[in-house]
């Protein structure tokens, strides 16, 4: 029982409730681990490096387990009613293969769920023979921004049109210590934070166009994005990204009566049909100040099984093959 993490005694009784496994004992397993404790959820920390545990219990206050997951199912220890993965892209697959052999059935994976399509392609396959349930941790589902702007969305009567902006600072990203094969596929493991959220508020591509051009040493597919369609909502939506010129990630929604504008994506904006002027909109983001954006909500979700703002391993893979893919020349 001393591996289980708490800053206080629990009984027995307690850890009889859900418990939870976090894989990855760096920046986001820490916000994971701070936001099931204050959840009232017991968990464990589960992480490679010693060095690593050590640096998770003086920013957090909790134990981690080092040396590593498959370590730690040698030692048969108490199962897991989920586990959160969130290690590095490289891991995510291996990981989610060693708590699917040992019995775990619900998963939150951290996004894009594994490092191209084949990884994502053979985890989606074991969790339907192994009847697990997967969902990709994309948090800006569950900013507060984007809620409202839902909430806006729907009482305008839905929306006419979107557009996306998924530009990255390629003069950044170069100067990165990354494997070569994450930085091939940045658009999956990074852009897709964007054209994810666009979408699920928006509606997911009935048909679309895409043109691309120019590229990059480490990302060769294209540097240059642009593409409009039809979402199955009815909406028109276009995007455009240009890595070798100057931009940032951004959404724009519009209505019959106003278009509301996520420009950071954290914060959200609008201007009415009539007007030109740009103004803030009041929502409660005080668990995206709190904590990393969107994660409260998130965890809470995923613990309470209320999946509905999810993404499943098995609709990733369906948007990898007909969207993401054609959006970056995959």
């Amino acid at each position: 029982m001393s591996h289980y993490v708490s800053k206080v005694n629990r009984s027995l009784h307690y850890f009889s409730m859900q418990h939870i496994w976090i894989i990855g004992t760096g920046g986001i397993g820490e916000e994971y681990a701070r936001i099931l404790h204050e959840l009232g959820k017991s968990f464990i920390a589960i992480g490679r490096s010693e060095e690593k545990a050590q640096k998770f219990e003086v920013n957090t206050s909790f134990k981690a387990v080092s040396g590593g997951l498959d370590q730690f199912l040698s030692t048969n220890p108490q199962m897991a009613d989920a586990a959160i993965v969130a290690t590095g892209i490289r891991e995510l697959l291996p990981a989610c293969k060693s708590l699917i052999a040992a019995g775990i059935s619900q998963l939150l994976i951290e996004k894009p769920g594994g490092l191209h399509e084949s990884e994502i392609a053979e985890l989606a396959a074991l969790c339907d023979q192994h009847n697990v349930h997967a969902l990709i941790a994309y948090n800006r589902r569950f900013y507060g921004s984007v809620m409202k702007a839902q909430d806006v969305i729907s009482k305008d009567g839905g929306l006419t049109s979107f557009h996306f902006e998924f530009t990255e600072w390629s003069h950044r990203i170069a100067e990165i210590e990354r494997p070569a094969e994450i930085l091939r596929h940045w658009f999956l493991g990074n852009s897709t934070h964007v054209a994810d959220t666009a979408f699920f508020v928006g509606g997911w591509p009935e048909e679309f166009c895409s043109f691309r051009s120019g590229n990059l040493s480490w990302h060769p597919t294209a540097s240059v994005f642009t593409g409009a369609g039809k979402a199955k909502s009815g909406a028109l939506f276009s995007y455009e990204a240009n890595w070798e010129s100057a931009g940032r990630w951004s959404i724009v929604f519009n209505t019959f009566h106003r278009k509301l504008i996520l420009m950071p994506m954290e914060g959200l904006f609008t201007t009415l049909k009539g007007r030109v002027d740009v103004v803030p909109m009041e929502f409660d983001n005080t668990l995206d100040t709190a904590y990393k954006p969107g994660f409260y909500l998130q965890t809470k979700a995923f613990v309470e099984k209320e999946h509905s703002r999810f993404c499943t391993i098995q609709e990733q893979l369906s948007h990898i093959k007909s969207v993401f893919n054609k959006i970056a020349g995959y």
